[in-house]
């Protein structure tokens, strides 16, 4: 089941994968640099992600026409082929340049972005995501990959119960995870930052803001036309640009000092409107192209 095409959405994924191509960069000026939190452009595409699947799978509920297995199909067909591209290109690489200590963790990186583990990989191996040891794992940011794909395992199952047993209480289900998930985030941020960073269960809130933002689109659909405002879409953007450019990864995150970034990107997706500046700029050409090639990109880029 096709969803309505929002080229916004797209100039919002190429404005998060600008922001942590830019970061990786390590672009300067006066010895400052400019996109210090750039990284949390993947706090941008977990929002996205959250949405639009949740959306994907909802309508196709509403029209019986839910399919898990094609719903996996899907996903293996655009997530696999360009991680195989990536690993085949980084080889060569690897095996001329590589001690073989460096070449054997390499070996191990490829086995776990193929089984969609890299994330639980660079924790056990103590690796420190921006730390002096992170440019000599090409693959290392593939661990948001695994987080969308362990979300993208699960999270069918899991909305295909509630649905058949109390879909009228969807909404509430999913404010109360992620609201647990957020908790447990404070948390765990303090205390096991390296943890923090890496997981689905810290990450969870942050995909089921999306999820919350489609289901009030099915459920309320008028709740957007009796609180939209001009100025929300503004503002929104503000503190998603702000927070990029103000944060920095010295900081232990996801965090409190997330939602801006996470709130800012489900107005804006929420509060669409054909007539919003905001909107139309978002939908212009060149960033929807970015956007549409934002998946090749990000994987490309590190």
């Amino acid at each position: 089941m096709k969803l309505n095409y929002r080229p916004e959405i797209d100039g919002l994924r190429a404005i998060a994968v600008l922001s942590v191509v830019f970061y990786h960069a390590e672009f300067t000026i006066n010895n400052h640099e400019i996109f210090q939190g750039g990284f949390l452009g993947v706090d941008i595409f977990f929002v996205i992600s959250g949405y639009l699947i949740t959306s994907l799978i909802y309508k196709s509920f509403l029209n019986n026409s839910f399919s898990l297995k094609d719903f996996y199909i899907r996903r293996i067909r655009r997530i696999v082929p360009m991680i195989l591209v990536i690993i085949l290109a980084c080889i060569p690489v690897a095996y001329f340049f590589y001690l073989q200590s460096s070449l054997n963790d390499f070996k191990n990186s490829i086995f776990s972005t193929l089984t969609f583990s890299s994330n639980f990989y660079f924790f056990h191996s103590g690796l420190i995501y921006g730390g002096p040891d992170a440019l000599l794992r090409p693959l290392l940011h593939t661990w948001s990959l695994s987080v969308e794909e362990q979300f993208y395992i699960l999270f069918p199952l899991f909305l295909i119960f509630i649905y058949k047993f109390t879909k009228k209480n969807i909404l509430l289900i999913f404010c109360v995870i992620c609201f647990l998930s957020f908790v447990s985030t404070l948390y765990i941020s303090k205390f096991y930052p390296i943890y923090n960073f890496y997981f689905l269960n810290i990450r969870l809130w942050e995909l089921l803001a999306g999820s919350i933002i489609s289901i009030l689109e099915f459920r309320h659909p008028n709740l957007k036309k009796k609180f939209y405002n001009k100025n929300i879409n503004f503002l929104s953007f503000f503190l998603i640009i702000a927070s990029i450019f103000l944060l920095n990864d010295q900081i232990s995150l996801p965090s409190y000092q997330t939602i801006p970034v996470i709130i800012g990107t489900s107005l804006i997706i929420f509060f669409n409107n054909k007539e919003d500046i905001l909107t139309n700029f978002l939908s212009l050409k060149i960033f929807v192209f970015i956007g549409l090639i934002s998946y090749s990109l990000y994987l490309w880029h590190y």
